[in-house]
C-alpha cells in the first residue's frame, strides 16, 4: 500500500444555496484498521448525486452528515484487504463509503457493499450496475410498472438515472420521450439512445412540447426534477397513468420548501396515482436488478455513460455539476488508478 495518509472531505458547515468550498474541509487521517468481518476499500471512483445535497443540510431518509464527519456518498473501489470470507483482495466492490481513500465497511451489518462483475469496469458498477440502474430499473417496472405500449416520459433524461430509464423502457417496447436541457442533450437522446422524441425544456414551450409529442397522455412520469415540469406533466396524464417522484433537484439548493404541483387534481380527474420512492427499499433485491441489467449491457442494449472529473480536490465542483446541467450521463470523480 503506497499512499499512507487518507484524504477526506469533512462537512465543515451547513451549505445554503450551491455548495461552497467553505462548506467543506479537506482533511488528512491515518488509513483505517481493520476489524474482524470487515474489509478496507481503496476508492477508486467517487459519486455524485443529487440526493447528498440534501445529507448535508437536514435530515432526509438518511440523518444529515455530523459537521466533522467524512462526507456520505457511494464510491466504487477495490478490496485491499480482508478479514470477511466472502470478499478477497483485489475484487471490485461498490458501497457508500464516503468521499475519501479508504473506507471500512462490514458487509454483514450493511446491504450497500455489492460485488462489481468481474467483467465490467468500476466505472460502471457504479453507474448503470449501482443504486443509478438499480433505481431506474426499480422505480420504472415495481413503481411505474411500466408497459409495452404505453408512454414513459422521463425528466433529467440526459442524466444517470433518466437515460437508464428511458432505455430500459425502450427495452419494454414503450413510447419514450424524455426532458432535458439543451439541443445537445436532447439530440444524445433520440440519436444515442433510441428515445422517440426529446424536449429542451430550457427553448420549448413545456406545454406546447407535451402535447404534441403526447397525443394519447402520459402513461408513466418519471420525475427526477420537480417544479414547474412536474406541474406541466400533470396536465397530460393518461387515465390511470402513474407518476413516479424519484427526485426533485430544481429544488435541492432552495432554502425553503417549494410549494405544491398546481395541477394535482389532474390525479384524480385521471384517476391517477403519485407515488415516492427509495432504491434503498429494493436493495435485497439487488441481484435481480444486477443479473439484468448486466445482460442488457453486454448484449449492447443498455448504454451506460459516465462523465469524469479528475481529482479528489476537484469533488465538490463536481457536485455542483450536477446542479447547473454541466454533466451528461453518471457523474464521477477519478481519485487513483484501478490497479492501486
Amino acid at each position: 500500500m503506497a499512499q499512507k495518509m487518507n484524504r477526506q472531505w469533512l462537512m465543515a458547515r451547513r451549505p445554503k444555496g450551491a455548495v461552497g468550498i467553505d462548506d467543506l474541509r479537506l482533511s488528512e487521517t491515518d488509513i483505517p484498521e481493520l476489524g474482524e468481518g470487515e474489509i478496507l476499500v481503496r476508492n477508486v471512483y467517487l459519486s455524485c448525486d443529487p440526493t447528498q445535497r440534501g445529507w448535508m443540510s437536514r435530515d432526509t431518509y438518511m440523518p444529515m452528515i455530523p459537521l466533522g464527519e467524512v462526507v456520505r456518498s457511494f464510491a466504487g473501489g477495490v478490496v485491499v484487504s480482508s478479514r470477511h470470507p466472502q470478499f478477497a483482495p483485489g475484487q471490485q466492490v461498490y458501497g457508500l463509503f464516503g468521499w475519501q481513500d479508504y473506507a471500512v465497511a462490514k458487509p454483514a451489518e450493511s446491504v450497500l457493499v455489492l460485488p462489481i462483475p468481474a467483467d465490467f469496469s468500476i466505472a460502471t458498477g457504479v453507474s448503470a450496475l449501482g443504486l443509478t440502474g438499480l433505481t431506474a430499473y426499480f422505480g420504472l417496472l415495481d413503481v411505474g410498472q411500466a408497459k409495452s405500449g404505453e408512454t414513459v416520459v422521463v425528466t433529467g433524461a440526459a442524466g444517470a438515472t433518466g437515460s437508464a430509464v428511458g432505455q430500459i423502457a425502450k427495452l419494454l417496447g414503450c413510447r419514450v420521450v424524455g426532458i432535458a436541457g439543451g439541443p445537445d442533450k436532447c439530440r444524445y437522446l433520440t440519436q444515442e439512445l433510441g428515445f422517440d422524441g426529446a424536449i429542451d425544456y430550457k427553448r420549448e414551450n413545456l406545454i406546447t412540447a407535451l402535447r404534441a409529442q403526447c397525443p394519447n397522455g402520459i402513461d408513466v412520469f418519471f420525475d427526477n426534477v420537480g417544479g414547474a415540469i412536474l406541474d406541466a406533466a400533470l396536465i397530460f396524464l393518461a387515465l390511470k397513468g402513474r407518476v413516479v417522484i424519484c427526485g426533485a433537484i430544481s429544488t435541492y439548493n432552495d432554502e425553503t420548501s417549494p410549494p405544491g404541483p398546481k395541477n394535482y387534481l389532474r390525479l384524480l380527474v385521471r384517476r391517477g396515482r403519485m407515488e415516492g420512492f427509495l432504491v434503498l427499499d429494493f436493495v435485497h433485491r439487488a441481484d435481480e436488478a444486477i443479473r439484468a441489467l448486466s445482460g442488457w449491457l453486454r448484449e449492447g442494449k443498455l448504454k451506460d455513460r459516465v462523465d469524469i472529473v479528475e481529482g479528489f480536490e476537484n469533488a465538490p465542483a463536481a457536485l455542483n455539476r450536477l446542479f447547473t446541467g454541466e454533466n451528461l450521463g453518471k457523474q464521477l470523480v477519478k481519485i487513483a488508478d484501478s490497479s492501486r
